[in-house]
């Protein structure tokens, strides 16, 4: 497919699928139910890093942990007492058990006792350089795995590119919290790095479309691919790439293609 035709099939892919029904129906409903920076944050962070399977199940489990937080999780995580940790324990969804629950809530209070927001331990001060996502990421997973008290088994749950993952997860996290969106589905409430620097989240759907449409000439789920779609989106809007995440994701979840 012709460049400028390509560009017209995915600009009408973004608008048919960039609208606020999106919501209900994906993990990002759940930091939609708050309104406190924080709470959003946290709430949203637990949709990413939960984010594989059925987005009906992804959903449900979200739910159980702000149940878990009393729906207050900013709260709950700088004043929980160690007595209500407990609940925590029985928590699992897929590989992430109560053991990792436990750590990120550890390694969330340590963030915020140190940071007004999440988004320092990604981006600690404002940047522009045109690999800041991926050297936030790094930073991240540095930071996540530093403690004394991280468990082997809970490390697998935060990538990296610099172990060569694609992060789908995390770039999905990011694409909330810094992408301005019209339609009011992505947040935009981090300022640190700007919706030019985002790359896109490469899920299952996204891959095969966007191999199917000659934007990646492999299959493979790694960063280099991250990198390579994300360079081919830019030619169609540099100022904000990720957008054709929405419809990458449609035409392959609807099958449109």
């Amino acid at each position: 497919m012709k460049v400028a035709l390509l560009q017209e099939y995915l600009d009408k892919a973004f608008e048919t699928y960039h609208k606020k029904g999106f919501i209900a129906h994906d993990p990002i409903s759940i930091p939609h139910s708050f309104s406190v920076k924080q709470d959003i944050e946290i709430m949203g962070f637990f949709a990413a890093i939960l984010a594989w399977g059925q987005r009906k199940t992804i959903i449900a489990k979200c739910k159980t942990i702000a149940e878990l937080f009393d729906h207050r999780p900013y709260d709950f995580i700088l004043n929980h007492q160690d007595t209500d940790l407990a609940s925590l324990t029985s928590f699992v969804h897929r590989t992430f058990n109560g053991t990792d629950l436990l750590y990120v809530v550890h390694f969330l209070q340590q963030v915020y006792r140190e940071y007004d927001s999440l988004e320092n331990a990604f981006f600690p001060v404002p940047t522009s350089s045109f690999n800041a996502v991926e050297e936030g990421l790094n930073n991240f997973k540095f930071k996540f795995v530093a403690s004394e008290w991280c468990p082997v088994r809970t490390r697998k749950h935060i990538a990296s590119p610099a172990q060569g993952s694609a992060c789908k997860r995390l770039n999905m996290f990011l694409r909330w919290m810094v992408r301005k969106d019209f339609e009011g589905i992505d947040f935009g409430i981090w300022t640190h790095i700007q919706p030019a620097q985002l790359k896109c989240p490469l899920d299952v759907h996204v891959l095969r479309v966007a191999m199917q449409l000659g934007l990646l000439n492999d299959s493979k789920s790694h960063w280099q691919n991250v990198l390579k779609l994300t360079d081919a989106l830019r030619k169609f809007d540099a100022a904000d790439p990720v957008k054709y995440d929405f419809a990458l994701f449609g035409i392959g979840e609807a099958g449109a293609l």
